[in-house]
């Protein structure tokens, strides 16, 4: 189902930083976008002064078409509902909106781990899109939204194949960053797995931005080993790798046995080297999961380096380093234990 003028009708489902980026930036291009949030704070904000936005890009504000904070009886179907809440929220979130997906409609998962596989229980694996984020944002107030970094999207199904609502999904994505469309959206999902595991974790027990983080050897060498891990069950499972967005390659900079054993050697220096060149491109990154702990809500780590541990353990390949950062993240959640750079150096001693 389209509007008589021709544009896909889009339900922007979760509106943190991601959602709202993504929703703004659509509003301000007069897209036929509409917003569903159960904060009603940040309603109340969109209503009000619609999407701020600020940072990379053009500074721009714009009012979706809509703003509901349930998934309303009578409401028209979309023709896109764009999955933008934490990946903790992403069934239940799939699920309350399931009604108004439009027949031939897609469901689009931005969420970072695996998420994709969970909503094609809830509707038909082939109304599934997965799209992998490649930049960063964070929500300064409710409704406004601060892009921390440039970018743009992964975009595929679970089953490889290309169709035309992959194609109308691609040109929508555009005006946010750059798009492309893959069909090994697995191999791109575990890639940036990787990168979410050593990231927003480790960004999460540090405290601090990735650029501060990434200037330390210790940091440094705790995210090739969360990485590397991850790549040895993406392996395991036949999973092919590739590049999210051109940023890092994963089968290259996981560490080698005579580069887990040793330093110095010519290919370690310059995995250290690409990961301080990361650091500086993405330095005002600050790990979305340490927010949402801060707002009180269960951080997704369990999505996150959870999933790399729970499909060690089934694989029975060792994934220490992850599982160690599972646990401190859940400790910083209940309060036993403090985001701090003195934790993050702990978790370096204690894992060596």
């Amino acid at each position: 189902m389209t509007e008589p003028n021709g544009g896909p009708r889009i339900l922007v489902v979760g509106c943190g930083a991601i959602g709202g980026v993504i929703g703004g930036r659509l509003a301000e291009l007069d897209q036929n976008v509409s917003a569903l949030t159960t904060n009603p704070r940040i309603a109340q904000a969109l209503r009000q002064n619609g999407f701020c936005l600020s940072g990379e890009g053009e500074p721009a504000n714009a009012k979706p078409r809509a703003v509901f904070e349930s998934a309303e009886p009578g409401t028209e179907p979309f023709d896109f509902i764009l999955l933008a809440t934490q990946p903790p929220q992403v069934e239940e979130a799939a699920s309350s909106v399931a009604h108004l997906l439009a027949d031939g409609g897609r469901m689009v998962c931005f969420q970072n781990g695996l998420c994709e596989e969970r909503v094609a229980k809830v509707v038909p694996p082939e109304q599934v899109i997965g799209a992998v984020v490649a930049w960063g944002a964070s929500t300064m107030e409710p409704g406004v939204y601060d892009r921390t970094s440039a970018g743009g999207f992964s975009i595929g199904r679970l089953d490889g194949t290309v169709d035309a609502q992959l194609d109308d999904l691609a040109r929508i994505l555009e005006a946010i960053g750059p798009v492309t469309i893959t069909q090994n959206l697995l191999g791109a999902r575990f890639s940036k797995l990787a990168i979410n595991c050593a990231i927003s974790t480790l960004g999460t027990i540090g405290g601090d931005r990735l650029g501060v983080l990434l200037r330390h050897r210790h940091v440094r060498r705790l995210a090739l080993e969360v990485m590397t891990e991850v790549v040895h069950v993406a392996r395991a499972q036949r999973v092919r790798l590739e590049k999210v967005a051109g940023t890092i390659d994963l089968e290259w900079i996981a560490l080698t046995e005579s580069e887990a054993a040793a330093s110095g050697s010519p290919n370690l220096v310059a995995k250290h080297g690409l990961l301080l060149a990361v650091g500086a491109r993405y330095r005002r990154l600050r790990s979305s999961m340490l927010a949402a702990i801060e707002r009180g809500r269960s951080p997704a780590v369990d999505f996150l380096n959870g999933e790399v541990v729970d499909r060690a353990e089934r694989l029975g390949i060792p994934a220490p380093i992850n599982a160690r950062a599972r646990e401190l993240v859940w400790q910083i959640a209940r309060g036993e234990v403090r985001a701090s750079h003195a934790t993050l150096r702990a978790l370096y001693d204690r894992t060596r």
